[in-house]
């Protein structure tokens, strides 16, 4: 008997009619015969209610009383799915993440799964019962409930396929599946069929909004095949109506490029006039990492006078005032000029097909020389090329490149 994990997002779960229509999508896999467990979110808008009364009641708030207060929302939409299932004759039950137990690190807000012990919940599933579980939470080692940070519940689906042996976890959304760019901004994108975990590690990170990286990363690591596809259409995950998101060596035809990204979270900082001396990159890079700022994109490059370089990297907006303090305390800038810039955007392009195909790099670069786009900074890897521009630049980029590289649906 096949065992599947459905994962239902905010927006599927928004309202009671919302749930009822999961409730319809669980219960059609039952009478497939399949072993169904659910992972919930809170309905649509509620964790952030229920961050603003946080805020509201103490801005400078206990993480653990945080995390007791964000993780409720979770826990009705399990309780309600679970009501729903059982008014159409289906034996369910709701489980919290402290139920099962999900064992997670003490970091409140952004824990990590260390295990899931599934004996009870493997029993029930085996007896035929629908088992519910609230996503986004789990247990700490002290028996505090913590939180997996936004987009947690993903994670929580993912490593629950995992611990149950699962065929496949299904992600239901509001989209289809995984698009080539954003429909938004490129009407002719196409859904894809089947996409490696690799490719959606680096789309999830440069910008698509579909899945949580670190569910990407969980997935790829235990090798469980996840598919994401809308809750809003008919056919149910048992079709494979959406994207599978698979091992590299299951995907028969491999594009070059799959997908063209964008994300608009990115700030450039230069530095002008460092010091060319050993050890100056440690001394600039150290502080920002004591500040707890991820670097992204670096370029470096030798000035004019040859005494001094110039060096340009890119950090999450969010952390741009924060980084720039930290330069400002750094012994070994005080002649530098820092230049900090909000106005820009990361866009790349990623496909696995480029480990054995060349060119692709150039592709971008004169696509984006046509249209007048001047490149700030460009990084790679082995199956993505991302490059810095200015922000708006954003649409043209995206639309100019996927035409480019051909993904226009036919």
């Amino acid at each position: 008997m096949t065992r599947l994990v459905l994962k239902f997002g905010g927006t599927s779960v928004a309202d009671t009619d919302h749930i009822e229509n999961a409730a319809a999508k669980v219960a059609a896999e039952v009478e497939r015969g399949h072993q169904v467990a659910v992972v919930i979110s809170a309905m649509g808008g509620v964790t952030n209610d229920l961050i603003e009364y946080c805020r509201k009641v103490s801005p400078l708030h206990d993480a653990r009383e945080y995390d007791a207060v964000v993780a409720s929302g979770e826990n009705v939409t399990s309780g309600l799915l679970a009501l729903a299932l059982q008014k159409r004759g289906i034996s369910a039950r709701s489980w919290q993440g402290w139920q099962v137990p999900i064992v997670c690190t003490d970091m409140h807000g952004k824990a990590r799964i260390l295990s899931i012990d599934t004996t009870e919940m493997d029993g029930r599933l085996e007896e035929g019962e629908v088992a519910v579980l609230a996503g986004f939470q789990g247990i700490t080692s002290r028996n505090r409930i913590t939180t997996l940070g936004r987009g947690g519940s993903d994670t929580t689906a993912v490593a629950l396929a995992a611990a149950l042996s699962a065929e496949r976890c299904d992600i239901y959304t509001d989209v289809e599946g995984v698009y080539t760019a954003d429909p938004r901004i490129v009407p002719q994108a196409r859904k894809l069929g089947k996409v490696s975990y690799e490719e959606m590690l680096e789309l999830a990170s440069l910008g698509a909004k579909v899945l949580q990286t670190r569910s990407v990363e969980m997935a790829m690591k235990k090798n469980v095949p996840v598919q994401v596809l809308s809750s809003f259409d008919s056919p149910i995950g048992s079709d494979l109506p959406g994207t599978l998101v698979t091992r590299e060596e299951d995907i028969v035809e491999q594009e070059i490029v799959n997908g063209i990204t964008y994300t608009k979270d990115e700030a450039k900082i230069t530095l002008i006039g460092v010091p060319d001396i050993p050890g100056v990159a440690a001394k600039i890079f150290g502080p920002l990492a004591e500040a707890s700022v991820n670097v992204d994109m670096i370029v470096q490059s030798r000035s004019q006078d040859k005494k001094s370089v110039n060096m340009t990297f890119t950090v999450v907006n969010s952390d741009l005032q924060r980084a720039v303090e930290a330069l400002k305390k750094c012994d070994e800038l005080k002649k530098t000029e820092i230049r900090p810039d909000e106005d820009v955007v990361k866009v790349s392009v990623v496909g696995i097909g480029m480990r054995s195909h060349a060119g692709v790099a150039q592709t971008m670069f004169q696509t984006l020389a046509d249209k007048g786009i001047n490149i700030q900074v460009i990084s790679t890897s082995e199956i993505k090329v991302s490059v810095l521009v200015a922000a708006e630049y954003t649409e043209l980029a995206v639309r100019s490149l996927h035409t480019a590289y051909g993904l226009e649906s036919e």
